[in-house]
């Protein structure tokens, strides 16, 4: 008969080791219930500031929900999460969606009508031509199918939160690899 570690120790201890491994299977659990369940708990604490962004180059602003938020988190993780999770670029880490990145794009994307216009027909970086064969978007749906069934209230949302989200989880949207 093989000898285990739990069968040659002393029942105290046994009873001890158990214990602790029940304290580490519960801890997780523990954690989860008193801290949230991550977006939920920020979206608590999220202000008016927080919630309002550019709404055009000019300076108008709008203010979304914390629902139209969410929706547009939602959309923006089915349809853009894959490649910009957390608001980086996997396949260009020096292009990300950060508010700073976004400002100094040509033209500026730094509000919800130039990223509703991007999602439309994207551009490169520097403005200079037409990335909608190699950039999901609604001009090259027939490629991307993810974009197909969004509409233009769709990509306001998604934009919403690209704008938004920098404000609620700092610097670690579009922090790239040091947060990644």
């Amino acid at each position: 008969m093989a000898s285990t570690p739990m069968a040659s120790a002393t029942p105290s201890l046994r009873r001890a080791l158990r214990a602790v491994a029940r304290t580490l299977l519960a801890l997780p659990l523990a954690l989860l219930l008193c801290f949230g369940f991550g977006g939920e708990a920020m979206a608590a604490q999220w202000t008016s500031e927080q919630l309002t962004v550019p709404a055009t180059a000019d300076g108008t602003t709008v203010t979304f929900s914390e629902q139209e938020i969410k929706a547009g988190r939602k959309l923006f993780n089915t349809s853009c999460g894959e490649c910009h999770a957390g608001g980086i670029t996997k396949t260009n880490q020096n292009v990300g969606l950060d508010p700073e990145t976004l400002a100094l794009a040509t033209p500026a994307r730094d509000n919800v009508e130039a990223l509703v216009d991007y999602m439309k027909d994207p551009t490169s970086y520097d403005g200079e031509y037409s990335i909608a064969d190699v950039h999901p978007s609604i001009r090259s749906s027939d490629i991307f199918v993810k974009m197909r069934d969004l509409n233009d209230d769709d990509l306001r949302l998604m934009a919403g939160y690209i704008l938004t989200a920098p404000k609620v989880q700092g610097v670690q949207w579009g922090g790239g690899k040091i947060y990644f």
